[in-house]
């Protein structure tokens, strides 16, 4: 709440000085000759914008600061998340009993890829491809690629992986 506060009084500083020297602008290019205030006002007033553009400076900084370890945080557990993700995959790949070629597959399509696609990045037939799915879903025992994802996003839903990532490192 505090922070909040300096910010606030940071801006009314600099509002008030920036309508002062743009009001003064503003009145010189229209030839509109306000009474003079005193030297000593004028001079506050000077000392109170560049303060006020300093401390915006110091703000300013702190702000990007703030937010580049925040985006860092986020970078980081995200790559955990995915990390612990390709974990529990290789878990279930295993315990399914997976072949290396039917674990690509299945990854690929877990991925969202066509089966042409799949075909083509693995250098296969659709055919091949199609056989290998059917495979992966047997031993899975779903019925297709639907049920396939909703085992893992139950499995997120249930535990995270970074909780199952700990208990066995733990």
């Amino acid at each position: 709440m505090t922070g909040k506060i300096v910010v606030v009084i940071i801006l009314l500083v600099q509002a008030i000085c920036a309508i002062f020297f743009v009001s003064d602008i503003v009145l010189s290019v229209f030839n509109i000759y306000a009474s003079p205030i005193p030297w000593q006002t004028r001079e506050y007033l000077e000392i109170g914008a560049s303060v006020g553009l300093v401390l915006g400076l110091a703000l300013g900084a702190t702000v990007i600061h703030h937010s580049n370890r925040e985006r860092r945080r986020a970078e980081e557990k995200l790559r955990q998340a995915s990390g612990a993700f390709m974990e529990l995959l290789a878990e279930r790949f295993d315990d399914w009993g997976l072949t290396p070629a039917e674990q690509d597959v299945a990854l690929f399509a877990i991925k969202g890829m066509s089966t042409a696609e799949i075909a083509s990045l693995r250098s296969t037939s659709e055919g091949t491809v199609k056989a290998q799915t059917n495979a992966i879903y047997r031993k899975a025992g779903v019925a297709g690629r639907p049920q396939l994802l909703s085992l893992f996003i139950e499995d997120l839903m249930e535990e995270t992986p970074m909780a199952r990532a700990r208990q066995k490192v733990g």
